[in-house]
Order: structure tokens, then C-alpha cells, then sequence
């Protein structure tokens, strides 16, 4: 194997670039010579940015020769009318920076991506539309499908290869094989695609067992697996008898769930596995290259057979081999926490109240700007003038904490509908935190993944009503008013669910480090005001990855929001820690 094969977008290519990549026999060609896609997944979106630079080079330095990136709709468009596409999120400095370190590219713009992220990427406030089909032609989606192309697109367009950019393929929409409810949705995807200048060569991405149900005319298809079997390679043989065969994703580990275990897959594995898609001359891409950290609330969620949300590391089995690190790992003094500010006291901070005769879900109140919330916790308050039993009709999505005049009942979650509410007679406050742990990312029910509280809440067989309620989306905003708020010194018995803060000190050029919470229940972790991920003692993540580029040199401000108990110091540790191992079988 010559020519393209090791031609990368720096050396060789002020050649013309006229046809492309190309999938006309058993093998692709890049400009009509020979070439294999030998492809890496590494999201721009999960690694900071301060990194992209490393991770991009220890993947060349492994023989890679192509990035593949998802695009992120949720984030780039946080509300109908706010973009953003800089800093963390700026697109085309790491595609440009790909092309400087000779990676060629296969974007995968969605709409909808999966990716393992909240609703599967696409933006929570596409659900206020009570008739919304998500994935389908339905008005409502691919107006706002156009909306969102209209502003992505054009800056792919200089970027593809014909235009002398390292882009020698686009994905089609994902996996919609296994979803498949409308028949002109692909189609539509891919003139979305072409009519707004994307040229280079189109693909699908299905798991093998819904190829046949997810392909599009003109189009070649690609399949996801973590076994190669014969029979997956006549099936894929079977539908394109004519074009090379391409793994689009090989899966290099799997995600974990919280009260789970950590999934690994054993090396041996994955090296007999990718070699022999090597032997018979196939393209492969290994899903994830290195997985990075869902920061903040992005993770998705499991709904089979039971609902289950995933934790914030995303080490889908980091292909890396050791190579030398870019920073060393640092173990931190602990932060010890000398503040204490308690959830009531943080309302007046919140975006609210708005009051509601009946209960809102998240995405239908009139929060960020008439988007609906979509991240975060929702309080409801409502009162009560006897005791009594609750129950949830499981129209608590996805975890609520309850409170009768601020102390804790106990809580509601998709296993336990029912609760105990102590007599009394005289007038009382009943308060539901509830929690949205994260959207289901694939699936058939993307369209029903409304937060908060969904529907009635019973109280002796009769559904409450009057409720003032306050969303606490968690935004960097928020954490930031919070410096006016009636903070107090760590008093002898907090209360919960409350803030904490403490402060890190790091000197001289701050290292990566991992922050441990031994002795705290459930809650979030903020770093001077940026969102790194949930945390919860079931595990099995029991540490959340802290990246130098977060930390300033001398103080750095550590807020955590504890649910229930606290140890009131905040451990920074040298290695990760994902929790007791499983290997994927």
C-alpha cells in the first residue's frame, strides 16, 4: 500500500483534488489511487480544548489517518436563537487543526447523533412542540433541522476536500436503521446536506442487526459492531455487494451506568478483532479513539429493560497505548470546605418562580429565555394541611428528592412511587426536587423524554395543585450570581441538599487531577463555576476527571451541591478511578 494510503492533507496534496474519496469498487480511492480508511473517534466537545492537540497527535503518531467527529445540536444551539461555535465548541479550529496535523476527516453533523448524550444530541426545547416527531419529516423537526444546517454547514463547506480541507466524508443522520419511522427522513437529511454545498462522499452508520432498514439511495453504508463475525460481513457483503466494506464503529468499550460496573474490553480482544478487519482489507474507525469526559450534564440514558442514566467518564476503552503524557498528574491538597449556603437560601437565584396550577415538566416552563429548562434540577412547591400517602404514577422523571417544611421525607425515583407523608393538621410545605439524570439517547421514545414532573402527583388519591416553582439549570451563570448570596460559615450540622465551598490552591503551571468525594452521597461538582459531572457513591465512577487547562494558578474556587450528606472536604487524587471492572463479553 503506497501512494494515499500514508498521504496525509500536508504532504502531496497540492495535487488536484478533483474527485474525492470514492467507493465505486471493493476499495476506496482518494483521487482514483487506493486508499484505507484508518479512522479514530475523538470529540472535540469531550476533551478540552487545551488538549485537542495531543490527543489528535498520539492518534496520528498510532498509525490513524482520519478523525471522525460527531457535531453536537444541543450544544451548538442551547436555545432557538443562541449559537455557539467558539472556544470549547469552535468546530473549525479542530478540524483545521486535523487538517495541520495531516488527519483526514468524516464529519458526522446528525442531526441526531446518539453519541451516548442527552436525547442523543438534539436540543431539549425541540420537545415543548406537544406534536414534536423527533427523527421524522415532521414540520416542527426539520424546520428546525434547517435552522440549525443553515448556520453548521456553510462553515463545513471550505472545509471538504475538494476545497483543499481535510473532510473526505459525511455521515448521514445515525443508526436510523434501528429507529426507521419515516421513509423520506434520510432523504431529506441528504439533500439538506448537498443543497447547502457538501459534496464529498455520503455514508450511513447502522449496527448490523438494522442494516437493511437504514440505508438511503446513493449513499453508502457503513455498520457499527464489537465482534466481526462471518456472517455480519455477508450481510454487509449482501446489501453492497459492489463497495468496500467500512466498520464505522468499532467499539473499543461500552458505557457505564451509574450503580453499575465499569466495562472493560480486554486488548487482546480488540487487537484480534481489528486486526482481522485489517486482514480483509476493510476500513475500520475505533469508537472512541480516546473518549474524554461528558462535563456537566450531558450524558444520556438507558430506558431497556429499565431506566439506567450513564456516568460522566466516557473511557469507551481508550485506545491509547502508554504514551508519554502530556502533563503530569497531580494529587492536590484537599479543599476543605468552610462555606455552606442551603438550597432555600440559593432559590432567589434561581430563574423563577413561576407559579402553575398544575405540575410543568421541565422543557414547557418559561425558563432560559422561553426555551424550557434542560439540564439540571427543578424544585416544585406546593402545601398540605393533613398527612397522608403520595404517589408518583411514575410521573417523576427522573429522581425526586421530598420535603415536608424543608426536611426530607424521602425520595421518588422510576422504582419507588410511593410515599409516607407524616399527620399534622396545620398548613405545610411539600417540596419535590426532582432531578432530569439524563435523557435516553437511542431508542424508539426519544419523543417522550419530557423532565421534571410529567403529569399528576397524588396525594391521598388526589392530584396536587398550586405550585410555585424554581429551576436551578445549574449554568455557569448561576454558580456565578451565587458570590451574592447569604453564604455562612460551615455550621456544626448542615443543611442538605445545600452548596459547599472550599478552595483548591495549585502553583505554577496547574497539573490534570481527579476529584474524590469519599464520605459525600450525590450531588455536582463546580470548578471556579464550570460544571464538571455528577457524582454518586453507588458508583461505579468514584472520581471525576479535573483537566489542568479548568485550573487558574494560585486559587481556584470549588463549589459542590450535596444532595444529603456530606464529609466537607474534597479530595484531589493522581488517578482515576472507574470503578470495579466488567469486561464486555
Amino acid at each position: 500500500m503506497h501512494s494515499f494510503f500514508s498521504s496525509t492533507p500536508q504532504t502531496g496534496w497540492k495535487r488536484s483534488r478533483k474527485v474525492g474519496l470514492r467507493a465505486n469498487s471493493s476499495q476506496f480511492t482518494l483521487e482514483r489511487e487506493p486508499f484505507r480508511i484508518l479512522g479514530g473517534s475523538v470529540h472535540y466537545f469531550r476533551v478540552p480544548r487545551a488538549y485537542w492537540r495531543d490527543r489528535l497527535m498520539k492518534m496520528k503518531a498510532c498509525g490513524i489517518n482520519t478523525l471522525t467527529t460527531y457535531v453536537p445540536w444541543s450544544l451548538h444551539q442551547p436555545e432557538k436563537g443562541v449559537f455557539n461555535f467558539h472556544t470549547q465548541l469552535d468546530l473549525e479550529s479542530y478540524l483545521s487543526l486535523a487538517a495541520e496535523l495531516g488527519l483526514w476527516v468524516i464529519l458526522r453533523p446528525g442531526p441526531y447523533i446518539s453519541a451516548d448524550m442527552d436525547l442523543g444530541g438534539l436540543p431539549s426545547w425541540l420537545l415543548r412542540d406537544d406534536s414534536m416527531r423527533l427523527r421524522t419529516t415532521h414540520p416542527g423537526f426539520t424546520q428546525a433541522v434547517n435552522t440549525f444546517f443553515d448556520k453548521l454547514i456553510p462553515k463545513m463547506v471550505p472545509l471538504q476536500f475538494k476545497k483543499g480541507g481535510p473532510i473526505i466524508a459525511v455521515q448521514v443522520e445515525n443508526e436510523y436503521g434501528s429507529f426507521a419511522k419515516d421513509q423520506g427522513y434520510l432523504l431529506f437529511i441528504k439533500e439538506a446536506l448537498q443543497s447547502r454545498g457538501i459534496s464529498e462522499l455520503l455514508l450511513t452508520s447502522d449496527n448490523i442487526n438494522t442494516l437493511k432498514s437504514g440505508g438511503v439511495d446513493g449513499v453508502i453504508r457503513s455498520v457499527k459492531l464489537q465482534k466481526l463475525t462471518q456472517r455480519n460481513i455477508q450481510e454487509l457483503h449482501g446489501i453492497q455487494p459492489r463497495g468496500p466494506s467500512i466498520v464505522m464503529e468499532y467499539w473499543t468499550g461500552w458505557y457505564d451506568t451509574w450503580g453499575g460496573l465499569h466495562h472493560v474490553l480486554p486488548p487482546e480482544d480488540m487487537v484480534s478483532n481489528v486486526r482481522e478487519i485489517l486482514r480483509r482489507g476493510m476500513s475500520v474507525n475505533l469508537y472512541m479513539f480516546h473518549g474524554g469526559s461528558s462535563f456537566g450534564f450531558m450524558n444520556g440514558a438507558v430506558s431497556n429493560p429499565s431506566y439506567r442514566a450513564l456516568v460522566p467518564s466516557y473511557a469507551r476503552g481508550d485506545s491509547l497505548p502508554d504514551m508519554p503524557t502530556l502533563r503530569y498528574r497531580e494529587a492536590y491538597e484537599p479543599a476543605i470546605m468552610y462555606q455552606h449556603l442551603s438550597l432555600w437560601d440559593a432559590l432567589s437565584f434561581a430563574e423563577g418562580p413561576f407559579k402553575s396550577t398544575k405540575p410543568i415538566n421541565m422543557e414547557n416552563l418559561p425558563a432560559n429565555n422561553g426555551n424550557g429548562q434542560s439540564y439540571g434540577y427543578t424544585l416544585y412547591v406546593t402545601t398540605i394541611t393533613s398527612g397522608g400517602s403520595l404517589h408518583s404514577g411514575d410521573n417523576v422523571r427522573d429522581r425526586a428528592l421530598v420535603f415536608v417544611d424543608r426536611r426530607y421525607i424521602g425520595v421518588f425515583n422510576h422504582q419507588n412511587l410511593e410515599l409516607a407523608v407524616p399527620d399534622a393538621k396545620e398548613k405545610r410545605t411539600l417540596s419535590f426536587l426532582v432531578e432530569n439524570c439524563g435523557r435516553v439517547h437511542s431508542g424508539r421514545d426519544l419523543d417522550k423524554q419530557h423532565k421534571g414532573l410529567v403529569g399528576e402527583i397524588l396525594f391521598n388519591h388526589i392530584p396536587l395543585r398550586d405550585f410555585t416553582i424554581y429551576s436551578l439549570d445549574m449554568k455557569p451563570s448561576f454558580i456565578d450570581s451565587l458570590y451574592q448570596a447569604p453564604w455562612k460559615n460551615l455550621p456544626e450540622n448542615p443543611s442538605f441538599p445545600g452548596f459547599f465551598m472550599g478552595r483548591l490552591f495549585a502553583y505554577g503551571y496547574p497539573s490534570d487531577t481527579f476529584v474524590k468525594l469519599p464520605g459525600w452521597e450525590k450531588g455536582v461538582v463546580f470548578i471556579n463555576g464550570l460544571n464538571l459531572g455528577r457524582y454518586w457513591s453507588i458508583g461505579p465512577q468514584q472520581a471525576l476527571y479535573l483537566p489542568g487547562p479548568f485550573l487558574n494558578s494560585g486559587i481556584n474556587q470549588v463549589i459542590v451541591f450535596e444532595e444529603q450528606e456530606g464529609d466537607y472536604k474534597v479530595h484531589f487524587e493522581d488517578s482515576p478511578d472507574l470503578g470495579m471492572a466488567a469486561e464486555i463479553q
